[in-house]
């Protein structure tokens, strides 16, 4: 298996069902080990009682780590032959990003970062993201310039994964099979 091969992207709406997708996916996979980095920073209660449910979807076999910014060097450090790795999410990581300031040269050099980190991945990483393009053009700077990030993160990650699978209304739809076109390169 190709080292794009063992890199999937699940990609969908707010609540289509694209985390429990994924995860469904990780624990079909035979490892030793699995690893859940959590890119959600518990904010308010709310927030708070999102993430307890999502741990108790996953099982003792899990482990988790909480990583709102350097995703790359927890892949780096954690990847290993019979380890997966799930990484929830994406989008909640670039937002981190950008409330902690990040302008766009330490944006792509945290993309860059990731990319590195995947191409090295020694098993198989599974990474979750929001599909935000599909709405209206934001009324704001920030929101536009966040939308246009994640729509650029969003496309890197595709062509950098062997597979691409869309969540849509809990239905997981593969865009991309496995094998298909985009092997990690250097864009």
């Amino acid at each position: 298996m190709s080292k794009s091969n063992q890199i999937q992207f699940y990609i969908g709406g707010c609540r289509s069902g694209k985390s429990s997708a994924a995860l469904r996916q990780a624990n079909q996979i035979e490892a030793r080990r699995r690893i859940f980095v959590a890119t959600c920073q518990p904010h308010d209660d709310e927030m708070r009682a999102r993430i307890d449910r999502h741990r108790r979807e996953r099982d003792a076999g899990w482990e988790t780590i909480e990583e709102p910014l350097d995703i790359a060097a927890v892949i780096g450090q954690h990847s290993a032959p019979q380890t997966v790795i799930l990484v929830d999410c994406l989008t909640l990581w670039l937002t981190n990003l950008i409330l902690a300031d990040a302008d766009d040269d330490t944006l792509e050099h945290h993309f860059d970062a990731l990319r590195q980190a995947l191409s090295a991945a020694a098993g198989p990483v599974i990474l979750v993201a929001n599909e935000v393009g599909l709405g209206i053009v934001p009324d704001n700077a920030l929101s536009r310039r966040f939308r246009d990030w994640a729509g650029s993160l969003n496309q890197k990650m595709a062509q950098w994964a062997g597979e691409v699978v869309m969540t849509v209304a809990g239905i997981p739809v593969t865009i991309k099979p496995a094998g298909g076109e985009g092997p990690i390169s250097h864009p």
